[in-house]
């Protein structure tokens, strides 16, 4: 079997073991490299950009080594960390349940369910608020939970996928614009953003041409995009929150409460505000985008579209 075969097969695996089980309960490997690379912080911690771009290196750097020697396992070892590094189904699932406690009545059960999606402060959002930051997280992380990793996979194997979480999980712990971070945790942003520029896109296309799904247009979505998603403060970001926007039919950003804050964030989309129909809508063309994005990456890795991943897993 090819290494593009072998990786292509490894891919689908991990996947159906994500859509099976969703994140590993005890133990995540994701949550053990968040602990290691806060150690690693207080290491290498300073106020100064060159300390961030050090420590960026080290904990990317430390991680595609790892994958460069599982790589080895062949479909066994590509398959576990596909499923390692994806989490389309546990967002798929809390949406899901946002949705469910929201048409229930349930605000604090809303709340409380809400930090698992984002960062927003929970306490000071009401029903529609709430669903409108999950909407956003969903539009959001379908991109980073599942597009990106099964991307980045197809292209450079296990490395790729391990590599681009670690990018990921760094950018979520250090890659904040406030009094700690705003030097230091420069790098982690910037190579998130890079990581993710690729993926962001064919996340966006994928929802414009998913729309019909949930009673969207293409157009639409496509429409909302090119005409909005520059005005977001994240270029990727900006683009698959604009896309859903589009294909729902609603009005996506405004005012934006974090704990550290209020954003202003801008308009997205048009159309009356998302409530809870518009949740389920958004949930359900993620998943479309997830099983579209697999197959796609599967493609491009078994008919060896790309050289570095071939290189990387020789």
């Amino acid at each position: 079997m090819s290494t593009g075969t072998s990786t292509a097969a490894g891919l689908l695996l991990g996947f159906a073991l994500d859509r099976a089980f969703g994140d590993p309960r005890r133990r995540h490997p994701v949550a053990g490299f968040g602990t290691a690379a806060s150690k690693l912080e207080a290491i290498t911690y300073a106020d100064r950009r060159s300390a961030g771009v050090l420590h960026e290196a080290i904990a990317v750097g430390a991680v595609a080594g790892l994958g460069v020697l599982l790589r080895r396992g062949g479909i066994a070892a590509t398959a576990l960390a596909t499923w390692t590094v994806l989490g389309g189904h546990t967002l798929a699932r809390t949406g899901r349940a946002m949705a469910d406690r929201l048409e229930a009545g349930d605000l604090a059960g809303a709340r409380a369910l809400l930090p698992s999606l984002c960062g927003r402060d929970p306490d000071v959002l009401d029903a529609d608020g709430l669903a409108r930051a999950a909407l956003e997280s969903v539009a959001e992380n379908t991109s980073d939970a599942a597009v990106a990793p099964l991307w980045w996979g197809s292209v450079a194997g296990v490395p790729g996928l391990l590599a681009y979480r670690a990018i990921n999980t760094l950018d979520a712990m250090i890659g904040y614009r406030n009094e700690r971070y705003l030097r230091f945790g420069w790098a982690a942003a910037r190579v998130d953003d890079l990581a993710n520029l690729i993926p962001a896109r064919i996340t966006g296309l994928l929802t414009a041409a998913l729309a019909p799904l949930i009673g969207g247009r293409p157009a639409d979505a496509l429409r909302a995009w090119r005409r909005d998603a520059v005005k977001h403060p994240s270029p990727n970001a900006g683009v698959a929150e604009a896309a859903m926007a589009g294909a729902l039919g609603v009005r996506l950003g405004g005012r934006t409460q974090y704990r550290y804050g209020t954003e202003l964030r801008p308009t997205l989309g048009d159309g009356p505000a998302p409530g809870i129909s518009d949740l389920r809508r958004a949930v359900l063309i993620s998943e479309g985008v997830q099983v579209a994005a697999v197959l796609g990456a599967a493609l491009w890795a078994a008919v060896g579209l790309c050289p570095l991943g071939a290189r990387i897993n020789r």
